[in-house]
């Protein structure tokens, strides 16, 4: 939020911070923390694709970057002498969960080359990340949940909040259609072709993706005792590729190197352990045979060595 950062640029004091260490650590950056909640992977998914057009946007696990990119010329005529043109970025991430960290990082300009040429580098990505900013919290989904938080803290009417998150991005561009409702996959279980399939040698890299409910089939479930799990991604009978199992305590099975600290870490025994030979990340893995009576402590995310498990709290 433009206002709020005004044309102060922090220095991140600590390495880490909320959860994990930080991509954009390390360099000057700008951090504001949002007290709205951003956890549904449609509402990730619609954050990152309502704004496609106007910023070139990637997502990665439970975290969504957007890139500005502009041009910068040491002459105005390209044919003359000593011409010289750069490309330059700045990337704004958005950290979901409970609550929303929205941070940006001015690379030092050598990242682009040798163009010491450019004026004012410094003050022109600070303003372009603050632009992306006020964008986002303007036009996505984003923006209800802030007029909803600024009407209940401030006591304002809905008009009154609407008036109040402007005045909060002024530096806002108008970005149509971004509040897509990203659709939520079928319930109906994906046949198993019994096509070929390549089998990774070893364990999936982590984290988890936090969507994968919207990226992945849903597959034939599990049945655990008579608790039906489900699962999602799950191909062949051979254990090569097994997805995420679980509905709200979900593991991707192929991140999973078979720790064993979410077992111990779990205060309420939701999982034991499961044989699975032939998956090339570990022959065996928690099952979240006891997942109703999950807790969500969130102790069994925060120690997964491979981060492979993410805990959807119930509604």
């Amino acid at each position: 939020m433009s206002l709020l950062l005004k044309d102060r640029v922090w220095t991140m004091e600590a390495p880490t911070a909320k959860r994990g260490v930080y991509p954009l650590h390390g360099f000057k950056l700008g951090l504001y923390r949002l007290p709205i909640k951003l956890e549904d992977p449609l509402e990730i998914k619609s954050v990152h694709d309502g704004l496609k057009k106007a910023f070139e946007m990637d997502a990665y696990a439970d975290r969504v970057f957007a890139t500005y990119r502009w041009k910068e010329q040491n002459m105005k005529d390209p044919d003359a002498k000593g011409y010289e043109e750069v490309e330059l970025s700045v990337t704004v991430e958005i950290v979901s969960g409970e609550v929303v960290d929205i941070i940006y990082q001015i690379f030092p300009i050598e990242k682009f080359g040798d163009p010491n040429w450019v004026k004012d580098y410094r003050k022109k990505a600070d303003h372009f990340a603050k632009m992306v900013i006020d964008t986002i919290l303007r036009n996505t989904i984003l923006a209800d949940k802030m007029i909803s938080y600024l009407a209940k803290a401030e006591k304002l009417n809905h008009s009154g909040a609407i008036q109040r998150l402007e005045e909060l991005t002024p530096l806002a561009k108008i970005v149509l259609n971004a509040k897509p409702k990203a659709t939520e996959a079928t319930d109906e279980i994906a046949e198993d072709d019994g096509g070929e399939f390549e089998i990774p040698d070893g364990a999936k890299p982590g984290p988890i993706d936090v969507t994968y409910k919207s990226k992945m089939k849903p597959s034939t479930p599990f049945d655990a005792n008579g608790y039906t799990i489900k699962t999602w991604g799950r191909k062949g009978t051979n254990n090569g590729i097994l997805g995420v199992w679980g509905e709200f305590v979900s593991v991707d099975y192929d991140i999973c190197i078979a720790d064993g600290a979410c077992i111990e870490a779990c205060p309420v025994g939701v999982y034991e352990w499961f044989d699975t030979p032939g998956n090339p990340g570990s022959e065996k893995k928690p099952l979240m045979s006891k997942e109703p009576d999950c807790i969500f402590c969130l102790a069994c995310e925060g120690v997964c060595p491979p981060q492979a498990i993410k805990i959807f709290e119930q509604k």
